[in-house]
């Protein structure tokens, strides 16, 4: 059977504003397995990047229990919580983040000179997943000087850095022309297929989201359907 790699129970997250508070998580329960690829969609305001935060280790839960890859993280002090993002997460964003002075090979370089367990020669990994994702001739090009697809996939290289089991990506072609959406769409199936990388996508994208396994749909915090598009690996 299938590895669970995500694991949430009873998720609420409740927000004061002034003298009201904003439910954006109504007790979401979900399970997500290694090697699925999973698309989280619904209007704006449902709470998608709100649960992509509490997956990530970003934000807690204000009720409810979040386990990553077996492990609970749902009261990890920051400390505790960073050594799981570095070993176990990968991020993606729509506005790619990436440090503008240095290069490509610099950007995807930078996480695993910072990781705890260092399991590959930074420059070395760097220049492999670059060349992977398409980008050999820009290793040494600042992010001006790339398209935005291009930065994407730079972005998606260093997300992929230390060998996470979890990517997860907020928008990832929300910034992007329909050309370079699909570059980086065809990316993330590539690195599925190549890695085994479970991928988790909130994204109004409706072509990404018909290339995932499930698609889970929130409205006003709740889960309200887990729509299976294709059939289970499990």
């Amino acid at each position: 059977m299938t590895q669970l790699m995500i694991h949430a129970a009873g998720i609420t997250k409740e927000l004061p504003l002034g003298q009201h508070v904003i439910h954006a998580l109504r007790g979401v329960d979900m399970d997500i397995y290694s090697g699925e690829m999973i698309g989280i969609v619904g209007p704006s305001g449902s709470g998608k990047s709100t649960l992509l935060g509490i997956i990530g280790g970003l934000d807690t839960p204000t009720q409810g229990i979040i386990e990553i890859d077996g492990v609970n993280i749902t009261r990890m002090n920051e400390d505790q919580l960073t050594e799981i993002r570095n070993e176990k997460i990968g991020f993606i964003f729509q506005f790619f983040n990436l440090i503008p002075t240095l290069t490509a090979l610099e950007n995807v370089a930078l996480p695993i000179q910072f990781a705890r367990k260092t399991r590959y020669q930074p420059e070395k990994r760097a220049r492999e997943l670059l060349t992977s994702l398409g980008l050999p001739d820009r290793l040494n090009h600042r992010p001006a000087e790339l398209s935005g697809g291009q930065q994407q996939r730079v972005a998606i290289a260093r997300a992929l850095a230390n060998n996470p089991p979890l990517l997860l990506a907020d928008e990832p072609t929300g910034n992007l022309d329909t050309e370079s959406g699909a570059a980086v769409l065809q990316a993330l199936e590539q690195i599925r297929a190549e890695f085994g990388t479970t991928i988790v996508i909130v994204t109004h994208d409706r072509e990404l989201a018909s290339r995932a396994d499930r698609v889970l749909h929130l409205v006003d915090g709740r889960m309200v359907e887990d729509e299976k598009l294709k059939p289970e690996a499990r």
